[in-house]
C-alpha cells in the first residue's frame, strides 16, 4: 500500500453478538453487515495509457483476418491505470505534449486508481489501500494540474506519532530538539545513535546490507528495534532483515556512501544543494507547514478520478492486455480484450506500470530473461481493517485535552501484538466519522504474518480489537462497529536484497533484446510510497519524451 503506517494488538475478547440496528460489531455473526459487501480483493490485470491531446482511430469497425479490430495508433500506451500510470499520462500531457501528442491509458478493471480505494458510507469515509501521502512538490503538482488544489487537506504537523514499547504508547521525536527528552530510547541508546551517526561505528561490510544490518551498525540496536523495525512494518509491511537498505531507503544509504557517515553525508548534501542554483518553485503550489501528510476532502480516490476525468476518452477501462508484439523497426502492437471485442493498438512506446508478476507474464514472449527477473519480486499479503468506537472507549491516558490526537501508532514485532499499526483516521483528516465516533484504520499481515490470507474477516477484526484493547481502547469498551475489511493478497512489492540487481537485469534484457521504447514503471521500480510513485511517474514521462524525440520520430 503505497503508505502503510500504524497498527496494534490486544487480548482475546468474548464472542461477538448481533445488534438490533443491523450494524456489525466484532462478532462473526455481524460480519454480514452491508459495510463488508466489497468487491473481490483478487488483483486483476491493470492497463493504462498515457494522456493524449487527440486520438487517432484507424478503424474500429474493420476486423482483421483474426477477428481483431484495428484500433488506435498512438505515441504512447501506458499499461495500468493506477496512480503511476495516470501520473505518467498526465505528465506527458502537461510537460511533454509536443512529442507525446497521442497517448492512451488502458486499465483492465472497471475503475482507475489501482490500490487507492476510498469508500464512503453511513457517515464514514475511509481508505482500504494507502491512507495518505507526504505533500512533496511532485504530488502537489499532480494535484494542482488535476484541479484539486482546493480539495487538498493536510494533517496537523504538530500531531504526535507513537510507538508501542513495553505496553505503553510512546511519542516519537518530531524534531532534533526532542531527542534528549523522549522516553522511547535509553540514554545509552541515544548516545550510541549519536556516535554512530557521526561515523564512530563499524565500517560498511562491502556487500549489500539489509535494513537491519545497516541500522544496527550505524545507529545501534535501540534505534532499529524501537524505531526502524516498526517503520519498516508500517511502510513496507516488510521484514527488515531481508529488505535492502540501498533499495528500500536509498537516500539514507547514499549519505554514508557519499560522506563516510550519515551526518557527513548530510552535510555534504547540504553543501551540494547550496552550490546548485535553486529552481524557482511553482507559485501555484500550496506550502505545507512542517512534517505532515496529505489527502483530499473526499479521500485519496479524488486524485486518480480527477486525472481520469481530465484525460477523458484517453482512459480505456475494462481493457485487458492479452499480448504485446515488437514491430519491425520502431513500435509495438498490443492486443486487448475489451467490452467491444478484441482491439489492436499500435504504439511508438509502451510503459508497463502493472505489478511485476503481471508484467512478467506479458513480457515473456519478448524476453525470457526479463520475465524471469520480474517474476522473482515478492508481494506479501496485507489486510486493512477499519473499525469505529465511541469516543469514550479511548483510554484516558491516551487523550490530550480530552481528545484523541496524533497521526497514529506503530507496533514493533517484539511487542507481542499482531497488528502492524493503527492510523487515527478521524483525527488525521476532517469529516471521516460521525460526531462522537473515532475511526481507526489498522493494517495487519505483511511479510512476517502471511497467514492472514487464510483467516476470515471476523478473525482479522477480532485480532485488531484484541490488540487495541491492550493499549488504546478501554478493555471493557463496547464492541467496535466494523466499517470495512479489505484483504490484499499481493499488496506491496518488497525491495529485498538483490531487488535493484533484478530490476536492472530486466531492463538490460529488454534493451539487449531490441525492445527500445518499452519501459518499466510503477511502485516496484520507483518505490512503494504514494509520493515516490508520483515522482517515478514524472521520471518515466521524461524517459518516454526523450525516446520519442530522439528515436521514434527519426
Amino acid at each position: 500500500m503505497a503508505s502503510l503506517t500504524e497498527l496494534l494488538p490486544l487480548p482475546p475478547r468474548r464472542p461477538f453478538s448481533s445488534r438490533s440496528d443491523g450494524r456489525q460489531s466484532c462478532s462473526p455473526s455481524r460480519l454480514k453487515s452491508p459495510f463488508l459487501n466489497f468487491p473481490s480483493t483478487t488483483r486483476r490485470l491493470l492497463s493504462s495509457g498515457c494522456h493524449v491531446a487527440k486520438e487517432s482511430l484507424i478503424s474500429s469497425s474493420n476486423p482483421g483476418g483474426d477477428g481483431t479490430a484495428d484500433g488506435y495508433s498512438v505515441d504512447c500506451v501506458v499499461v495500468g491505470g493506477g496512480i503511476s500510470g495516470l501520473g505518467i499520462a498526465q505528465a506527458l500531457a502537461t510537460k511533454h505534449g509536443d512529442v507525446a501528442r497521442e497517448v492512451i491509458v488502458t486499465e483492465a478493471r472497471d475503475r482507475v486508481g489501482g490500490n487507492i480505494t476510498t469508500v464512503e458510507r453511513d457517515g464514514y469515509l475511509w481508505e482500504e489501500g494507502p491512507n495518505s501521502f507526504q505533500p512533496s512538490d511532485p504530488i502537489l503538482t499532480l494535484a494542482v494540474d488535476s484541479g484539486l488544489k482546493n480539495e487538498l487537506v493536510l494533517g496537523d504537523p504538530d500531531a504526535p506519532r507513537f510507538v508501542l514499547w513495553n505496553g505503553k504508547l510512546r511519542p516519537v521525536p518530531a524534531k532534533p530538539t526532542d531527542l534528549p527528552f523522549f522516553d522511547l530510547m535509553s540514554i545509552g541508546g541515544k548516545l550510541r545513535a549519536g556516535f554512530g551517526a557521526i561515523g564512530i561505528r563499524p565500517p560498511p561490510p562491502g556487500r549489500e546490507e539489509s535494513v537491519e544490518d545497516f541500522v544496527r551498525r550505524n545507529l545501534g540496536d535501540e534505534v532499529f528495534e524501537r524505531l526502524i523495525e516498526p517503520f519498516c512494518s508500517g511502510v513496507y509491511a516488510g521484514d527488515p532483515s531481508k529488505l535492502s537498505m540501498k533499495g528500500a531507503f536509498g537516500k539514507v544509504w547514499k549519505l554514508e556512501q557519499s560522506g563516510g557517515s550519515i551526518i557527513g553525508g548530510t552535510f555534504k548534501a547540504i553543501q551540494e544543494r547550496s552550490r546548485t542554483p535553486k529552481q524557482p518553485r511553482d507559485p501555484r503550489l500550496p506550502k505545507p507547514k512542517g512534517q505532515t501528510v496529505g489527502s483530499f476532502r473526499k479521500g485519496l480516490a479524488m486524485l486518480p478520478n480527477a486525472i481520469s476525468a481530465r484525460l477523458g476518452s484517453k482512459v480505456k477501462l475494462s481493457w485487458k492486455l492479452s499480448s504485446i508484439k515488437k514491430l519491425d523497426g520502431h513500435g509495438y502492437t498490443l492486443i486487448y480484450e475489451t467490452p467491444e471485442g478484441l482491439v489492436s493498438v499500435k504504439a511508438k512506446s509502451v510503459v508497463m506500470t502493472v505489478p511485476s508478476y503481471v508484467a512478467s507474464s506479458l513480457l515473456r514472449p519478448l524476453s525470457e530473461v526479463a520475465a524471469d527477473a520480474l517474476s522473482k519480486f515478492y508481494y506479501p499479503p496485507v489486510a486493512a481493517v477499519t473499525v469505529s468506537y465511541p469516543k469514550e472507549a479511548i483510554r484516558k491516558e491516551c487523550l490530550m485535552e480530552g481528545e484523541l490526537k496524533g497521526f497514529g501508532q506503530l507496533h514493533p514485532r517484539s511487542q507481542g501484538v499482531e497488528t502492524l499499526g493503527t492510523i487515527y483516521s478521524s483525527t488525521l483528516f476532517p469529516n471521516r466519522a460521525p460526531p462522537g465516533r473515532v475511526l481507526l484504520l489498522n493494517y495487519i499481515g505483511g511479510a512476517t504474518n502471511t497467514g492472514i490470507v487464510s483467516k476470515s474477516k471476523s478473525d482479522l477484526v477480532e485480532a485488531v480489537d484484541r490488540d487495541l484493547r491492550t493499549m488504546l481502547i478501554n478493555p471493557n469498551a463496547v464492541d467496535p462497529l466494523v466499517v470495512g475489511v479489505r484483504v490484499w493478497p499481493q499488496a506491496i512489492p518488497q525491495f529485498l536484497i538483490g531487488h535493484l540487481d533484478l530490476l536492472e537485469a530486466a531492463k538490460t534484457a529488454l534493451q539487449d533484446g531490441g525492445m527500445e521504447g518499452l519501459f518499466l514503471g510503477g511502485n516496484f521500480v520507483a518505490g512503494v510510497a504514494l509520493g515516490r510513485c508520483v515522482e517515478g511517474a514524472y521520471e518515466s514521462a521524461a524517459q518516454v519524451s526523450n525516446y520519442l524525440a530522439n528515436y521514434a520520430y527519426k
